[in-house]
């Protein structure tokens, strides 16, 4: 074995085939943040060897949500389908040492082989038949077959490694087959096409070039570990430390994944979640410092360390993440908030949503709002009359109120137009009807707001620009 590169470096590798799910978030999350601590680099790699499923567009979706993140890498995107040939001289380079061998069993075969071994009752593996060994014969190589590469994994002894989160771990080396790590091109794949290796293999290939020293991952990956670790002995490279991480599961005790609808990441960009409470949130599903729940990008770097990462499956929870989202969202600039309202508010059709207005909408409203879309839900009437319900019309305008409303109107046509002035109109008109607070203040909010409830009435009125006011208020 070589020995590990002094400087740490991380990874993420997605594979293209869909949007970034929450789960691979977390992972570059915890990758990025731990080569962050230690001075060193992170790597993205794009594992595109499911060419019949990965696409381009799920590619652009993957840099777009690491880039809303803020997980900035320092080396990528690498991409393995541009790597074919050096994966290609590795396997011949196994095949020369001894630790590969080309198979020329065909499907049919194979099948015929685990149906004997299932017949028999014992474990389905492949039983190495082209596996060379010294005075053992092959069978005669047969015409027209082109054969995969298979590992030669040792056939005795055992893989442990001690891992970053679920600690030490055994697997006897029996139980663990000749994998298939390279096969051959595809029937209808055109002169001089090369095969495209198998995840297990490429990983290896490119954690071994790219000098990877710790591989944070799904804990679905344990069974492929030892493969891996086999792998990476046998072609003398130095081993990361791997730490694999409990799956994070939905709010029906499944795992998330894509094949069962999670929400992508992007998605939560669209309703209205800041990307540090997404980072701030995915991190304390699966690790924790303290009693800390609430905490900066930056501040986790300064903590995560690799430890305290929790060997228990996290669950979803939408009201934590919205709790968190509305702690980040008041510590936001209203003028952050304001162009990201502004967004919002653009996917409606409301174009003209001055960044000035919005901002001072923003300081008045995001102390009851959990994401950007509720916010915008507040500001739009800012800018498109609301219609208020039946039910609010009759509760509230009443005969009762409507001369104060018309006296109301009269009083705003001349006041100062700002909260102190609003409130001086507002005051008079109730006095001039013996009217109290609480009796005019709703139906003022449902006329001009559209709903019975809003903050100060006098400082969301002085939002408006003063002739929309009084347009809202003509048909009392």
């Amino acid at each position: 074995m070589t020995a590990a590169p002094s400087k740490v470096r991380t990874r993420i590798a997605p594979s293209p085939t869909g949007f970034l799910h929450l789960g691979t978030a977390r992972t570059a999350l915890y990758s990025w943040a731990y080569a962050r601590h230690h001075g060193g680099e992170f790597v993205l790699r794009i594992e595109d060897t499911d060419v019949v499923r990965s696409t381009e567009d799920s590619v652009q979706q993957i840099l777009q949500s690491m880039q809303w993140l803020g997980l900035d890498y320092d080396e990528g995107p690498i991409y393995q389908m541009q790597r074919l040939q050096r994966y290609h001289a590795v396997a011949e380079q196994m095949i020369a040492a001894g630790t590969a061998y080309r198979c020329y069993c065909t499907p049919a075969e194979l099948d015929e082989m685990r149906e004997q071994q299932r017949a028999r009752g014992e474990k389905t593996h492949y039983d190495g038949r082209w596996r060379p060994a010294p005075g053992k014969p092959l069978p005669p190589l047969p015409e027209g077959v082109q054969p995969v590469v298979r590992f030669a994994n040792p056939a005795q002894g055992a893989v442990a490694w001690d891992d970053l989160v679920k600690g030490p771990i055994s697997i006897n080396n029996q139980e663990i087959d000749d994998l298939i790590i390279l096969r051959p091109p595809a029937d209808d794949a055109g002169p001089g096409a090369l095969g495209v290796p198998t995840y297990n293999f490429a990983v290896v290939v490119d954690d071994w070039d790219m000098a990877i020293t710790h591989v944070f991952r799904g804990d679905e990956h344990i069974n492929n570990t030892p493969w891996q670790i086999n792998i990476f002995c046998a072609l003398g490279a130095a081993l990361p430390q791997f730490g694999h991480c409990p799956v994070i599961l939905g709010d029906d005790g499944l795992k998330l994944s894509k094949r069962r609808g999670a929400v992508s990441v992007t998605a939560y960009e669209e309703s209205g979640y800041l990307p540090e409470a997404m980072l701030n949130y995915l991190a304390r599903l699966g690790w924790s410092h303290g009693d800390e729940e609430l905490f900066s990008a930056q501040q986790m770097v300064q903590w995560f360390d690799g430890s305290h990462l929790s060997r228990s499956p996290a669950q979803w929870d939408p009201a934590k993440l919205a709790w968190v989202n509305a702690h980040h969202l008041k510590a936001a600039s209203d003028e952050r908030l304001a162009l990201l309202a502004q967004q919002q508010l653009a996917r409606r059709g409301v174009s003209a949503a001055a960044l000035g207005a919005l901002a001072q909408g923003i300081a008045l409203f995001k102390d009851r709002c959990a994401t950007v879309v509720e916010l915008a839900d507040w500001l739009q009437m800012l800018f498109v009359p609301m219609p208020p319900s039946a039910e609010d019309l009759a509760t509230h305008v009443t005969d009762a109120v409507k001369p104060a409303l018309r006296g109301l109107r009269d009083q705003l046509t001349t006041a100062t137009w700002d909260k102190a002035g609003i409130a001086a109109a507002i005051k008079a008109s109730l006095t001039a009807h013996q009217l109290k607070m609480p009796q005019l203040a709703p139906a003022l909010r449902v006329l001009v707001c559209g709903r019975a409830q809003t903050p100060s009435i006098d400082a969301v009125l002085a939002l408006f620009p003063r002739e929309e006011v009084l347009s809202r208020l003509q048909h009392v």
